[in-house]
């Protein structure tokens, strides 16, 4: 079993190789080698197996080519220019998010190999004029550049499968918090950086009000449905693919204080308020009442409380900040 992470530099791809490569197999069978991709070459892994790094621009056909030949088995496409990024570079948002992901499948379908590909999507498919709760045969109607690149590589996904060309399944992820490392360019950087500098005693920054309503899921947790996901059988995926993958709803507020409850009340005075008018109106766009039905039944799960996510960041990140 052959895997591919394109997008393998990142904080999820990273995690979800290290994962792999504790467990050794994939759909049940023995994994003998594990690609990993990004635009500059990732950090490698230990494992009791191959391991490659490498290069790969998926805005390249060429370069996306020789990163998936036909020993390729499962291929998980994480690689994307974020929300923000995608907002203020409307030409390289497409470039890498839509045709990215056009050129995944493309080379996928030459090879007629027929792989499993994990796609990552957002929940900012959705929004507009939809009514709540949010379900997973909702209108697509996002609000942004980058939600319209994700769901465009929705309806590719669907297409390319029910052609036979991959066995595609596709996850809307919630907002991964508490991620380690440091801000990226996503609206939603927040919603980590207000956790995870005030917990290495670093001031943070807080643009929207406390009462605000988001769908939050930890990298744990995100990278065990990522591997569940690859696993599931064709035939109970139905006619529509893509999915939300499971979460939960919580409020700015309800963040904070379970990070109090964790570790005592002094991060939280690291927390100053400042609303960022721009960061407000990509955020409220994206509906954040969600029933991700369809993803818990066939097995994915999301986090108990958040001071589970608060945990695992301690457990699994905090030391390497």
């Amino acid at each position: 079993m052959k895997v591919l992470i394109l997008g393998g530099g990142g904080v999820i791809g990273q995690k979800l190789a290290q994962s792999l490569a504790l467990r050794g197999e994939l759909r049940g069978k023995e994994l003998t080698k594990i690609v990993l991709a990004d635009i500059t070459n990732p950090a490698p892994i230990d494992a009791p197996f191959a391991v490659e790094t490498t290069t790969c621009d998926i805005a390249n056909p060429a370069s996306v080519s020789s990163c998936i030949d036909a020993d390729t088995d499962v291929i998980y496409v994480l690689a994307a220019i974020v929300s923000s990024h995608a907002e203020e570079d409307f030409d390289l948002g497409y470039k890498i998010n839509m045709t990215g992901t056009i050129n995944v499948l493309e080379r996928a379908r030459e090879l007629g190999t027929k792989p499993v590909v994990v796609f990552t999507s957002s929940l900012a498919v959705f929004g507009g004029e939809v009514p709540d709760p949010i379900v997973d045969h909702t209108l697509l109607n996002p609000q942004s550049s980058y939600g319209t690149q994700k769901a465009i590589g929705e309806l590719l996904l669907n297409d390319y499968s029910r052609k036979g060309f991959i066995d595609g399944r596709g996850f809307r992820l919630p907002t991964i918090s508490v991620r380690p490392g440091k801000p990226n360019r996503a609206a939603s950087s927040f919603m980590s950086s207000i956790l995870r500098e005030p917990l290495n005693g670093q001031e943070a920054v807080c643009p929207v009000e406390e009462d605000f309503l988001h769908y939050y899921l930890s990298p744990r947790k995100c990278v065990e449905n990522l591997i569940k996901g690859a696993e599931l059988a064709e035939e109970d995926l139905g006619q529509n693919r893509n999915m939300m993958m499971p979460g939960k709803i919580w409020s700015v507020r309800q963040l904070i204080d379970a990070m109090t409850g964790v570790v005592g009340p002094e991060p939280a005075k690291l927390i100053r308020w400042e609303a960022d008018a721009a960061i407000q109106y990509i955020v409220k766009g994206w509906r954040f009442d969600q029933a991700p039905e369809k993803s818990i039944k066939l097995g994915l799960t999301a986090d108990d409380s958040f001071e589970d996510n608060i945990r695992y960041y301690l457990e699994d990140d905090k030391q390497g900040t």
